[in-house]
């Protein structure tokens, strides 16, 4: 587990340069609760990029590990506890939050995805998950 990267991954930096090139600009790993991966702001809007394994997202790539089953699922149910929580803690400070699965940045039409985070960054809607 020491080699799996919690921040600049190539989901997050697909994600950033999709945004970057549509005009959005943003801040990175600032201080605010959860760490979020992508922080606009000009939207009072944050965006995190879920890795499917493990932030339990029920899509093709979730499988539960068939080793050590009580550490991962104690492991992976905490990590979906603490995401509910960080979102609640910077909506009540006043963030709009978003939430992108490394899932829908795997299909080949990125550029929708792209187009559906702008559009809830101009909105004035509390939450995207993609």
């Amino acid at each position: 587990m020491s080699g799996i990267r919690g921040k600049n991954t190539k989901p997050e930096i697909l994600l950033r340069k999709l945004l970057h090139n549509r005009g959005f600009r943003y801040r990175l790993h600032t201080g605010l609760p959860g760490k979020p991966d992508l922080v606009f702001p000009k939207y009072d809007a944050v965006i995190f990029v879920h890795g499917c394994f493990w932030h339990r997202h029920e899509c093709h790539i979730f499988k539960w590990p068939s080793t050590r089953p009580e550490f991962w699922r104690t492991k992976i149910e905490g990590n979906a506890l603490r995401d509910r929580r960080n979102a609640a803690a910077l909506e009540e400070k006043g963030w709009r939050v978003g939430i992108v699965w490394e899932c829908s940045l795997r299909s080949r039409d990125q550029a929708r995805i792209a187009d559906r985070c702008a559009r809830w960054l101009k909105s004035s809607s509390k939450h995207l998950e993609i």
